[in-house]
Parts: C-alpha cells; sequence; structure tokens
C-alpha cells in the first residue's frame, strides 16, 4: 500500500484509518471525501519535532492552507501548535470562525487587494507575505491609518528549477510570485521596504515548488537565500531575524513514487542551513516552512460509485463514477497520478484496464487512465482515490451545477464525524435572484 492507513480486511474490503470504507459510503453516501484526523496530527507532530529539533524552538511550520481549507482543521493546527500561511480573505475568514489566533498567520498573494489587507489587518493577521511595491505601498498606507508597525517577510525568487509539474513550479526567475534575487531587483525592493515608516521587515520567504522529491532543492534555495541575506547585511546593515524556506515536499500518490522521511529531509536542510550561516557570519534566523501537502494529502481519499463500464472491442474500456473534475481537477489540470481501487472488491484479481472518468459533460473530465480493475467491475461497486487531502476540496468547484461533497472525519479508527456538510441542490441556486 502506498501509505500506512491503507489496508484489506478479511472481507475483502479496503480500510481507511482502520474504516470499512464500503461501510462509510453506505452510511455517508457517494461521492465523499475522507480525512484522517491521526494522519494529520501525525504530520503536524514530525514536523513541528523536527524543525525544533535541528533549527530550535523558535522554529515553527506553517500549515499551507490552500491544500485544504476548513474550519475543523484550523482546530486541529491550534491543538497542534501549528502557524499557518493563508492567500485570502477566505482563508482568513474560516481560520478567525475557528478560533485560531491569528498573530500565528502569514499571508501569501502575488495580488492583495486594499480590501483584503484592510480585512486582514481588522483580523489581526500577524504577517504580510508582501510580493510586490504595490502592495508594501498599501500595507503601509492601512498600517500608518491604524497605527500599527505591520511585520512582513518579502517573497523572493531564487532561481531554482525543481523539476516538477510545470504547473506548480513557483521558485524560477520567470514566475508570477516575488522578486527575483539574481537580478538585482531583491537588494532594491529590500530597502524600499526597510524605509516604510509603518513597515517592520522581518525576513524574507521563498517557494520553490510543489510536489518535489530532488535531493538537494530546499538547500541550494537555503544558500542562495543566505548569500542574499549576506549581502542585505553588508549593503544595507540590515539583519534578518525570519527566513521562511515555503513547502513543497512530495508526497506518495502512486507506487513509483519515492518515500521522504520529513524529519530526515529536515535535518538536511538545516545542515546545510548551520553551515552557510557559519561561513557568511550570519546568526542563524528564525526559521519557517509552510507543509501543506505532506500534512493532509495521505490523510484524505475519495469515494465514488460506479455507474456504467463502457467496453469499446479493440480500443479501449471506460468506468463512469458518480463524481469527477468538479470535485477531483488534478488530472484535468496537470495529469496528475493516482491510485485507485475497487473498495468491495480489494481480493479479486486486478487484470482489467480502463479510464475512470466523471459524470461531467466534458470529454477532459478524467480521473485516471489506464487503471487496473477487477474484471467484475460494475454498477453499485465502490471505487477509492487515494491520497486526495490536498487540492480535492479546496479546488472543488460546482462545474455542471454538481454540489462539492461533504468532508468526513474519522478518527481512532471508529469514529467518523462531519466536518464540511455536503451541498444541497438548494445550495446551487442560494445566490441566484
Amino acid at each position: 500500500m502506498i501509505c500506512d492507513n491503507l489496508s484489506v480486511g478479511r472481507n475483502g474490503h479496503l480500510y481507511f484509518a482502520g474504516h470499512d470504507t464500503v461501510d462509510l459510503a453506505k452510511k455517508y453516501g457517494t461521492p465523499v471525501y475522507l480525512m484522517d484526523e491521526d494522519k494529520i496530527r501525525e504530520k503536524c507532530r514530525i514536523y513541528k519535532n523536527a524543525l525544533q529539533k535541528y533549527f530550535g524552538e523558535k522554529a515553527v511550520p506553517l500549515y499551507a492552507s490552500k491544500a485544504n481549507c476548513f474550519k475543523r482543521l484550523y482546530e486541529i493546527m491550534t491543538e497542534e501548535g501549528m502557524g499557518i500561511d493563508v492567500v485570502s480573505s477566505g482563508e482568513i475568514l474560516t481560520a478567525v470562525s475557528a478560533g485560531f489566533d491569528m498573530s500565528k498567520a502569514y499571508f501569501h498573494s502575488n495580488n492583495k487587494t486594499d480590501w483584503d489587507i484592510a480585512f486582514a489587518m481588522d483580523n489581526g493577521v500577524g504577517y504580510f507575505v508582501a510580493d510586490n511595491y504595490e502592495e508594501i505601498d498599501a500595507i503601509e498606507k492601512e498600517a500608518a491609518k491604524r497605527g500599527i508597525s505591520q511585520k512582513i517577510l518579502l517573497r523572493l525568487t531564487p532561481g531554482i528549477d525543481p523539476h516538477t509539474y510545470e504547473a506548480n513550479s513557483t521558485g524560477k526567475i520567470d514566475s508570477k510570485f516575488g522578486t527575483a534575487i539574481e537580478t538585482g531587483q531583491a537588494l532594491e525592493i529590500t530597502k524600499y521596504a526597510l524605509e516604510k515608516e509603518h513597515i517592520l521587515l522581518r525576513g524574507f520567504h521563498c517557494h520553490v515548488g510543489s510536489q518535489v522529491f530532488e535531493e538537494d532543492v530546499f538547500e541550494r534555495a537555503a544558500v542562495i537565500m543566505l548569500e542574499f541575506m549576506a549581502e542585505c547585511k553588508e549593503k544595507l546593515g540590515y539583519i534578518t531575524d525570519e527566513l521562511d524556506l515555503g513547502g513543497g515536499y512530495g508526497i506518495r500518490y502512486v507506487e513509483s513514487d519515492p518515500h521522504l522521511d520529513i524529519e530526515t529531509k529536515v535535518g538536511q536542510v538545516a545542515e546545510v542551513v548551520k553551515a552557510t550561516c557559519n561561513r557568511l557570519d550570519l546568526a542563524l534566523p528564525e526559521i519557517r516552512m509552510e507543509p501543506g501537502r505532506t500534512i493532509v494529502a495521505d490523510a484524505g481519499m475519495v469515494l465514488y460509485t460506479v455507474g456504467s463500464v463502457k467496453k469499446i472491442a479493440g480500443y479501449k474500456n471506460y468506468v463512469s463514477i458518480d463524481g469527477g473534475m468538479s470535485d477531483s481537477p488534478r488530472y484535468a489540470l496537470y495529469k496528475a497520478k493516482y491510485t485507485c481501487f475497487l473498495a468491495n472488491k480489494m481480493n479479486e484479481a486486478y487484470s482489467f484496464k480502463a479510464s475512470v472518468v466523471g459524470r461531467c459533460c466534458e470529454s477532459g473530465d478524467i480521473i485516471q487512465e489506464d487503471v487496473m480493475l477487477p474484471e467484475s467491475v460494475g454498477r453499485y461497486d465502490i471505487l477509492a482515490l487515494c491520497t486526495t487531502g490536498a487540492y480535492h476540496y479546496s479546488m472543488a468547484s460546482r462545474y455542471n451545477k454538481l454540489p462539492i461533497p461533504a468532508t468526513i472525519m474519522l478518527r481512532g479508527g471508529t469514529e467518523s464525524y462531519v466536518a464540511v456538510k455536503g451541498e444541497t441542490l438548494e445550495d446551487l441556486i442560494r445566490n441566484d435572484v
């Protein structure tokens, strides 16, 4: 199995987080998002313990909300002592509604509106991760109105290619995010931010991309960022307090994906960071990392019910399910790989190759190509799509006026509860006038 919270029961059913997925499908209906609360907490503790072990007590992991965002997740982040990063006023509102301490929140986005900035300040967001001159000016203006000094980090691009999906690569010079170090523009925007009366520049942020497995991506990015910090110290007299290295470690979606030991990876980054600080005569800054996918991805699963099986002799086969790109959009976006199982027939031979497709009126509504399933696959079987805790619910749409499914939390191997209600047909027209 690709993750240790998956197993097969004596009844031949797929079990997830200790629960019979066929029973869950009967209880809650399909499509339905499942989330393993125990796995989420386990991953939070791995990151928090590793960062503090290698970087000291002031090092803090920030959960990247864009991976999955609902109130119960923020309650868990509070209970596990995590910080968060947020990228919109909607994520801020969700966190505030969950009682999260917003002084531990970092607000990203390459284009925060004036309204966003004001809303964030009104709700006590601790840090802005500023992306450009216009944002610095807007933050200064809003902070001056309130008579406060607003803490920020500057987002910089270190020029690293993480060799991942092009859509997930954010650390190259040619990116919509941040300011490039290599061109000299990063030094200019740093000087600009330091001159603002109501802004407190705490340090710098970078993010090289997502689903990163390359051995030294974070290490190379850290060296570039630290060398830039040394340049700021020499040329501007500015001492950096914080360095946020972003997120992006990969997670296993299929058997061919490697397994990353997060504690080991953090230790390797720490070794390079400390050696570079010594070489450059820099004090070790407070380190932040922003795990999102690695916190929630393998804590998630989507269950579907098979509706039809289409066999085109000499060509290919299709297995259609009762959801699709509206609730699981990543294959349609960038051909993301997944593992699928027929949850009620785990002990049968998987010898039937088919494309698993959704119900949307769209030829690109594909969940996964070339999936091996039992020959007996048919209507009413339960199909499980694994490793869906990240970028499924958070990217879900109502395309074709399909309601967004419920999110069910699983806990302790026996308990399940609704964390997000499934939408009804009435919800789809609630805002129509």
